[in-house]
């Protein structure tokens, strides 16, 4: 099948799946919005992506910031490029909190974590695995959101054992891909202080006014946290990820021929407007790739999980709990 016809069946199973979830969800329970009316101390004793506190994990002469949602198997999440704890939405890790033990995390050196930043991919991967094994995890579900998703993969190609499964949101393959980024990005993401029509560009799809509503109420999600606020990453250590792009590039691992053999299954999701890694890099590898999906959000961007928050988490808690009934996850 060409990637044009597997784009669009992809595309309308995504829309179809989304009208679904819409029909459905109005038929469910009262939100937690509408729960938090009950009452103001089940609010303040509930922990939630907003009120989470900021722990240290102390690994080899280093501290690894992180926060903890959520009870269950335990979900390591790697951030994008110059992301920090703050940057996550909060609906988002609510969703998936609901059904697991969701860890977001500063990378070595950069925002609040302390150390030298890491110059290749193994670098940064090893922060996911130190910090599992600090917290005492066995297994996780190791997920990574653009250049989180590349962290993401590496981890699962060369620490196998310690992933069950893999969830990529925004990111490509490793190696040399056939389609770039947008000229737009670099403008936009290099910027000292990116703003709100920023955001817009570099996570949504500007094109769409239903995008462009989303990432105003995503943008205000993120400001209502405002206690024990995250540091930013600083300008002069924007290099230590083009490094690891460099590395991740050449793939002097062989992560790509490592995917085509591996047993861990990986769910990709993407937006169809991508102005960093368009999901056309994953058709290539249609039929290859033994144990991956690819979902394509219709008139979404780089930052789907941000524009559908529920639903996207939905994806990757059916995925998950799928493979694991079926007896394809460790």
């Amino acid at each position: 099948m060409k990637p044009s016809r597997i784009h669009s069946t992809i595309a309308v199973v995504s829309t179809f799946l989304l009208f679904l979830q819409l029909v459905v969800g109005c038929n469910e329970s009262p939100s937690n919005e509408a729960k938090e009316t009950k009452g103001t101390s089940e609010v303040t004793d509930q922990v939630n992506a907003t009120n989470s506190r900021t722990q240290y994990a102390e690994i080899n002469g280093r501290k690894i910031a992180y926060r903890s949602i959520g009870k269950g198997e335990p979900m390591i999440l790697c951030q994008r490029f110059r992301g920090i704890l703050d940057d996550w939405d909060p609906a988002f890790l609510d969703a998936l909190a609901k059904n697991y033990n969701v860890i977001i995390f500063d990378y070595t050196g950069l925002a609040s974590s302390t150390g030298t930043p890491h110059s290749d991919m193994m670098g940064f991967a090893s922060d996911v695995t130190d910090l599992a094994k600090s917290l005492g995890f066995k297994k996780i579900v190791v997920g990574g959101w653009s250049f989180g998703g590349w962290v993401a993969q590496i981890v699962t190609t060369e620490f196998p054992d310690l992933v069950s499964q893999t969830i990529l949101i925004g990111t490509k393959p490793p190696g040399k891909v056939s389609y770039p980024f947008e000229e737009i990005f670099l403008k936009t993401a290099y910027k000292p202080v990116n703003d709100f029509e920023d955001e817009v560009i570099l996570f949504f799809e500007p094109i769409s006014a239903f995008s462009r509503k989303a990432a105003k109420e995503s943008h205000d999600r993120i400001a209502q946290r405002t206690i024990d606020r995250d540091s930013m990453v600083k300008m002069d250590q924007l290099q230590f990820y083009g490094k690891g792009n460099d590395d991740f590039t050449k793939d002097p691992y062989n992560a790509r021929e490592k995917l085509t053999t591996t047993k861990i299954p990986i769910l990709v999701i993407s937006g169809d407007h991508e102005v960093c890694f368009p999901p056309e890099n994953w058709f290539e590898l249609n039929r290859k790739l033994p144990t991956t999906q690819v979902v394509v959000i219709p008139r979404a961007g780089h930052g789907p999980q941000h524009q559908f928050p529920e639903m996207t988490a939905e994806y990757i808690h059916s995925f998950v709990a799928t493979n694991k009934k079926a007896g394809l996850a460790n």
